[in-house]
């Protein structure tokens, strides 16, 4: 594989953010340093310990300590309330930048190739997600709701993910934490939030040429002219409910067509119009809605309309429906992995007062974007993958694996388990 993208040089690019950090601590009582803190916080989100207890617990074994120090490079295993107390204190702004750093070297050693569409872009979906409530725990950076004298306290955040119609694997980027800072609804500050993820989307990379792709949320003008400004694509749903005006002017314009039957007897029906005002404004974006039906044996079993600033015609109008329906991506292949397939994003890790919520959800995302990079880029990973089924089961093994054996480094960790027997 790609040095750069072996385990040893991802966690090199997280122990040289570690180490950067500044260690407010009176010096007398340090036991642990910052480094030794965040990679074991770390590791815990890499190998999906469910919860912080029984991850502790799991280290009490003399192996399984022995693995973090010599898989993860930590002198000094922090008790779970250290590691709490420690963690809560640093602004999340120290751990995005991490996302670059995992970025980069995919984009430089090709493996973004595979994801481009219409010659030389690519797609960016973007959601928002909850990922802790609860009526009992809160902080001040919780959204709050307040329904028949009961408060919910709950972390949103809104996440950007790099994706392609035809791949299964995701690129996560740093997602916008969504903050009730500012006495607004949700709905509200899940929009500027948005708005906030696109400047920094920008601005992390400047020459990227991006589709942005969302939900019906999404496609009203205030985040049109933020993607405008940014220089930034966009398919965004439009739902005829969401927007009257377009669609009463889409319903009385002349629109253009493409009727196809595919080798199942199957019709795929696709219809554009140009020119469209987004809304009854007078300063409103001019945009081109287009739509997109399957009807199988005389029965319509899908419809969906877009907006988007590229040109469509009968050249592109399919591939820009797979752009549309890649929306789909990060609610299936990032939200319902990291709270379904063993990540337990939604388990409260440890909620401190100022940054420690989002911290725990920041690392467990950057172990999710390692995995994700292990199955591109990883041919050992791939024949794990191959040989122990699910990735469930793999991880299974991996977990069980440290706790009985000592692995002197990464190399060997994954050898082991995909050819035991010639290690006997």
């Amino acid at each position: 594989m790609q040095r750069s993208l072996s385990f040893p040089a991802l966690r090199s690019m997280l122990a040289e953010r570690f180490c950067g950090l500044a260690d407010r601590r009176e010096e007398g009582k340090v036991a642990h340093s910052v480094h030794d803190v965040f990679m074991s916080a770390f590791a815990m989100m890499f190998f999906q310990d469910p919860s912080l207890l029984q991850f502790q617990k799991r280290l009490e074994e003399e192996i399984h300590t022995s693995n973090l120090k010599t898989l993860f490079q930590v002198s000094s295993v922090p008790g779970d309330t250290a590691m709490r107390e420690i963690i809560d204190e640093y602004d999340s702004d120290i751990l995005t930048p991490l996302f670059d750093d995992f970025f980069r070297p995919l984009q430089r050693g090709k493996h973004l190739e595979a994801y481009r569409v219409l010659g030389d872009r690519y797609v960016i979906t973007i959601d928002g997600s909850g990922y802790f409530a609860s009526e009992k725990i809160g902080c001040p950076s919780c959204l709050k709701k307040t329904t028949k004298g009961h408060t919910l306290f709950e972390h949103w955040i809104v996440q950007a993910a790099l994706v392609h119609p035809a791949k299964r694997q995701v690129i996560p980027l740093a997602p916008e934490e969504v903050k009730n800072s500012d006495g607004t609804e949700k709905q509200d500050c899940e929009a500027k939030a948005a708005r906030r993820l696109i400047g920094r989307l920008r601005a992390s990379h400047p020459h990227l040429k991006a589709i942005v792709v969302a939900d019906s949320l999404y496609s009203k003008q205030p985040l049109i002219e933020a993607l405008f400004q940014e220089r930034l694509n966009y398919v965004l749903v439009a739902k005829e409910e969401d927007h009257k005006v377009l669609t009463e002017y889409v319903k009385g314009a002349e629109a253009s067509h493409l009727d196809v039957k595919d080798m199942k007897g199957r019709r795929h029906v696709y219809a554009w119009v140009d020119g469209v005002p987004l809304n009854g404004n007078d300063d409103a974006p001019s945009v081109t809605w287009f739509s997109y039906e399957l009807h199988d044996k005389g029965k319509r079993t899908y419809h969906n309309t877009w907006v988007t600033d590229l040109r469509v015609d009968e050249k592109n109008i399919e591939e820009l429906v797979r752009i549309g329906r890649c929306r789909w991506k990060i609610e299936n292949e990032t939200f319902n992995t990291l709270k379904n397939q063993g990540y337990h994003i939604e388990h409260n890790f440890g909620h401190g007062m100022k940054h420690l919520s989002f911290n725990f959800f920041l690392l467990n995302l950057l172990a999710f974007f390692m995995h994700q990079i292990f199955e591109l880029a990883d041919d050992t990973y791939q024949a794990l993958r191959e040989k122990f089924g699910s990735k469930r089961n793999l991880w299974d093994h991996l977990r069980a694996s440290l706790n009985i054996v000592l692995f002197p480094d990464w190399e060997t960790f994954f050898q082991r388990l995909l050819t035991p027997s010639r290690y006997v």
